[in-house]
């Protein structure tokens, strides 16, 4: 029987944007409140000076996500699982050990801004808000099927053009933003170094090569290919529209990160406030500086963009210690049929709230969480161009010599940023 197209390629404006999934979604969730965080730190630490970081950083996040995206459509399995199958157990579980880690930090710091911005909005306090997000999380994954919560998700990313418009408000000085934003500024400092290696790490993040290798599992499972036989191989028409997916969704991260470095450069630094301790002082500092809008449209997007990114963050983890086991992995399945799936899923909500009850600066712990991302994403990302250039793995699907090329400069150029900011330190 011919293998049906998941995807049909097509010149409809209105179609291509019906065909986005996994890339925007993997996109949006990319813009969680530690990347607004650690773009809002850079904005108001150096001005307009890290808008060059955008230009760099689209070709290298959209070529990994990219790879995550044809290793799942190709194999029918989700990343942890097809190192399984090719690695040694220590490389599988020194990857997963890598995603976790990084991951309960983020979910906690996620967990905290989203808390903090309610917070601002209604004066409860943030230790009554946080441990209902989460609880309120956990159950929407539990208890929805995979085709609403993405449907959910893809509607949530148009929220992040808030940061367009705040930054808009903001009135920056254009000539200075296209200057910063074509010409590269370096400087040998801890501080930069940290925000650069941050802005790298929250852009390039581990759970996002686990989330969209998985996601694209998901989209096979729902196109009716339950096996594993039958999700095997990918046609020319889907890896071209998962192509299409993908760099429209990281094009969209992207875009957003600009508009929140400009925006926070055109306030904050503008005025002086170079050092952003908390989510309440980021999102209040626009109020007097750019007015009452400004400051809605930021906290507003912080919240969303914790509800796309916490369950990102959870299910990542969740998908990966699945595979890795063996055990069944699907946010379509119901917790009493995939309950090992599920007990992850809660494990990494819970142990990312109680990092959040610790008593750490929730600013801090966003912007330190992307410089932990940034640390730990080059070795996978070597493992990841090693298995999508290896035929065993992909046959006739393996990296094409412009994607091979440059996964492994995305590697070299985060492992560079890590060890510069370790010497300067």
């Amino acid at each position: 029987m011919p293998r049906t197209p998941r995807r049909r390629a097509t010149g409809s404006v209105r179609r291509f944007f019906a065909q986005l999934g996994p890339g925007l979604i993997t996109g949006a969730a990319d813009d969680d409140p530690s990347g607004i965080a650690t773009y809002s730190v850079s904005g108001a630490a150096f001005g307009y000076g890290p808008l060059w970081t955008a230009l760099l950083s689209f070709p290298l996040m959209a070529a990994v996500q990219l790879m995550c995206a044809r290793l799942g459509m190709v194999t029918g399995r989700g990343l942890a699982a097809v190192v399984r199958r090719h690695y040694p157990r220590p490389v599988l579980w020194g990857a997963c050990l890598l995603l976790i880690v990084a991951n309960v930090f983020n979910i906690g710091a996620d967990l905290g801004g989203m808390a903090e911005a309610v917070q601002m909005v209604t004066g409860v306090p943030s230790e009554f808000w946080t441990p209902l997000f989460a609880a309120a999380l956990v159950a929407m994954l539990f208890w929805t099927s995979y085709r609403t919560v993405a449907r959910m998700f893809k509607w949530l990313t148009l929220v992040l053009f808030a940061y367009v418009f705040t930054a808009f408000i903001a009135r920056p000085d254009w000539a200075q933003v296209l200057r910063a934003s074509l010409v590269p500024e370096l400087h040998w400092s801890r501080e930069y170094l940290a925000v650069l290696v941050g802005i790298l790490g929250t852009s390039i993040s581990p759970y996002l090569f686990f989330w969209q290798a998985a996601e694209e599992v998901e989209e096979e499972r729902a196109a009716g290919r339950l096996t594993v036989a039958q999700r095997e191989g990918a046609s020319k028409a889907e890896l071209s529209a998962a192509r299409n997916d993908v760099l429209a969704g990281m094009f969209f991260s992207n875009f957003v990160m600009y508009f929140i470095i400009l925006t926070t450069a055109a306030t904050l630094h503008a005025h002086g406030i170079t050092h952003v301790e908390t989510a309440r002082q980021a999102a209040e500092a626009l109020r007097p500086l750019a007015g009452n809008g400004a400051y809605w449209l930021f906290t507003l997007g912080l919240i969303v963009t914790g509800i796309l990114g916490v369950p990102v963050l959870a299910g990542s983890s969740a998908y990966a210690i699945s595979e890795a086991m063996a055990w069944r992995a699907s946010l379509d399945r119901r917790p009493r049929l995939a309950p090992q799936f599920y007990a992850v899923l809660a494990t990494a909500m819970a142990v990312g709230l109680a990092l959040d009850f610790a008593g750490f600066n929730a600013v801090k712990m966003l912007f330190w969480s992307a410089v932990l991302n940034g640390i730990l994403a080059p070795p996978l990302i070597v493992l990841l161009v090693l298995l999508t250039n290896d035929r065993r793995v992909m046959g006739s699907r393996k990296n094409p010599p412009l994607l091979r090329s440059l996964g492994w400069l995305t590697a070299a150029v985060m492992a560079a940023a890590a060890v510069a900011l370790f010497l300067a330190g």
